[in-house]
């Protein structure tokens, strides 16, 4: 387990999350057609910002120490595909916020699907072959020195991964997160920097 795979996992259970509620949503639904776009522009937002730290500390710390260049190439790539997709998605989804129709829906579902699996493509590669060729360089310097630079996050940007993190959550990764963070520290900031995301976007999961 590393806090990579608990990140990659709760973006998989926001897009089944939002695939579920667009399969269900009712003729004419505007209010929940934009509670439903809310909660994906909360779920792109942290994505782009882990992909961003990933982009801009993380593939030039593994270039340096000579982990495999077509591999972060294809990892760059990947990236683009994905801020393709999720760019997509918003445009079907703020149509559907627009309208409510079902037509509309359906046509975000789509989308929804499309990018879930250009999503998973990515993150199944992350986990298969970038991790392990990670591994042997974590207790390097350079890796923590990234690692120090990717925990010196504001608070409200801390608090609202944090509460968008938590937000359903396995055991596993519960158990993980606290041998990282301690539970606390999580929690002060989730409920003090993150109540935007438990007053506005963790309901429209619930409903």
């Amino acid at each position: 387990m590393t806090i990579n795979r608990v990140i990659h996992h709760a973006v998989r259970r926001d897009l089944a999350r939002l695939d579920a509620a667009l399969a269900a949503v009712g003729e004419d639904d505007q209010p929940r057609a934009a509670d439903l776009h809310r909660a994906y522009a909360n779920l792109r937002r942290e994505l782009t910002h882990h992909h961003e730290q990933e982009d801009q500390l993380i593939w030039p710390m593994l270039a340096k120490l000579d982990i495999d260049s077509e591999l972060l190439s294809a990892m760059e790539s990947e990236h683009q595909d994905m801020s393709r997709a999720l760019a997509d998605t918003d445009a079907a989804l703020e149509s559907f916020a627009m309208t409510g129709a079902a037509a509309d829906a359906r046509r975000a579902r789509e989308s929804v699907v499309s990018t879930r699996a250009v999503v998973d493509r990515h993150l199944s590669h992350e986990e298969d072959e970038l991790e392990p060729a990670m591994l042997p360089h974590l207790d390097s310097p350079e890796w923590k020195a990234v690692e120090k630079k990717l925990s010196r996050q504001p608070p409200p940007v801390a608090g609202r991964f944090f509460a968008w993190v938590q937000d359903g959550m396995s055991e596993e990764d519960r158990a993980f997160l606290d041998s990282t963070v301690p539970r606390p520290v999580t929690g002060i900031l989730s409920r003090v920097f993150g109540r935007r995301y438990h007053r506005e976007i963790a309901p429209v999961w619930q409903a």
